[in-house]
């Protein structure tokens, strides 16, 4: 019975947080007119696909989607492959600096995004690198690694190194008792990472924002769906169904 605050609590909190999710889903299936109907109602009584028809048919979705989905899937993998060797030469080696370095990628970590927008934009301008997928790939590439090096050292630092020694006894390389026996240990880390690398750079507005600005074509999704209201006027049924599709692969 003590417990019962608490659990009555959380369960409050799991209720407020996913209300706004529920409600932008329930949304995308109403009919128009229930929509702006003056008493909304909290279980909808009919539905309709017609809304995702509408958003999925609107134009450039296919293609702001497909860019979206390539400069996610490249920062997170970019990430992965050079946290994974800052993060073992972190833990497990012995080097001058170490300490400062590990200190360094802390501070880069705790920097608010938004105020690296400015030199991020005259970089970019300088090296005619505007209005590239590219460019938003290296900067949300930049946004994860620091936290990506920091969990991936984490996990590392509880690998034994006696068992990646034990390996190399029975006639591993260095390279290959690595891979064979300290990285499927590494698998929670390595999703972990992938997920916030994942969920960052699929979210993110404020870079693809800037950085994208005469080649429309290059934009990715946050960018197109906050223009889509625009677009489609009062249909409040097309943009929730648009961001409901939005959030499908961070959800999966």
């Amino acid at each position: 019975m003590r417990r019962l605050p608490l659990h009555a609590g959380a369960a409050l909190t799991v209720l407020v947080c996913l209300f706004p999710v529920y409600w932008m889903v329930t949304t995308a299936l109403k009919p128009s007119r229930d929509i702006q109907s003056s008493q909304p109602r909290l279980f909808p009584h009919y539905w309709t696909l017609e809304h995702f028809r509408t958003a999925v048919d609107a134009p450039g979705f296919a293609q702001f989607w497909r860019n979206s989905l390539l400069v996610t899937a490249g920062a997170v993998l970019l990430s992965l492959l050079v946290a994974l060797a800052a993060a073992f030469a972190v833990a497990r080696m012995r080097w001058r600096g170490r300490r400062q370095f590990v200190l360094a990628v802390f501070i880069a970590q705790m920097a608010p995004w938004e105020s690296l927008i400015i030199p991020v934009y005259i970089i970019a301008r300088d090296t005619d690198m505007l209005d590239r997928l590219t460019t938003l790939t290296l900067v949300y590439f930049m946004i994860t690694l620091p936290f990506t090096v920091i969990v991936l050292r984490g996990f590392i630092a509880t690998v034994p190194p006696e068992l990646e020694e034990a390996a190399q006894v029975d006639g591993c390389t260095r390279p290959g008792a690595f891979r064979r026996v300290a990285l499927p240990l590494l698998a929670p880390g390595l999703m972990a990472t992938s997920l916030f690398g994942f969920i960052t750079a699929w979210n993110e507005f404020a870079y693809a924002n800037f950085l994208i600005i005469k080649n429309q074509d290059q934009r990715t999704l946050p960018v197109w769906l906050s223009s889509f209201q625009n677009t489609f006027g009062t249909d409040w049924g097309a943009t929730m169904a648009a961001s409901t599709l939005f959030a499908l692969p961070a959800l999966a």
